[in-house]
């Protein structure tokens, strides 16, 4: 069993800091891109990560992101804002915006083995959207 581990911010510090990466014009926009971000995250990652994540973030954010089912087939990063993008009626670039103000602050609640781990999860593409280099394989 994991170790419940208490979050580092509330709720309100996340949107706060959503609303800050993102210059978002008001607390509810911000919490609007927050959900769609935690839910299609939520739809991609499974196992003990999944279980570490949802308990590191503020409960309401890790509710989005846990009550989601994860896809039988995980998306490219690439992907994952595409679909971002068709769910919320966005572009891709806005979509790829909205992915890296959630995602910034997501990795400082994970930490960064918990977040390595989940980068080793999912497919390509993923480490740019958390704000890390993309480094291939050495050949």
């Amino acid at each position: 069993m994991l170790p419940k581990t208490e979050p580092q911010m509330t709720y309100d510090q996340l949107l706060e800091r959503v609303r800050y990466e993102g210059a978002y014009p008001t607390r509810e926009r911000a919490e609007k891109v927050t959900h769609a971000v935690l839910a299609a995250l939520g739809r991609q990652l499974t196992g003990d990560e999944r279980v570490e994540l949802a308990s590191r973030l503020p409960v309401e954010a890790g509710l989005v992101f846990s009550a989601q089912t994860p896809g039988a087939q995980p998306l490219t990063g690439w992907d994952f804002v595409e679909d971002l993008a068709a769910r919320t009626g966005g572009t891709p670039a806005t979509a790829r915006w909205d992915t890296g103000s959630v995602l910034a602050p997501v990795a400082q609640l994970a930490g960064p083995d918990l977040l390595t781990r989940i980068l080793l999860q999912l497919p390509s593409g993923f480490a740019l959207l958390f704000g890390r280099a993309e480094l291939a394989p050495a050949a």
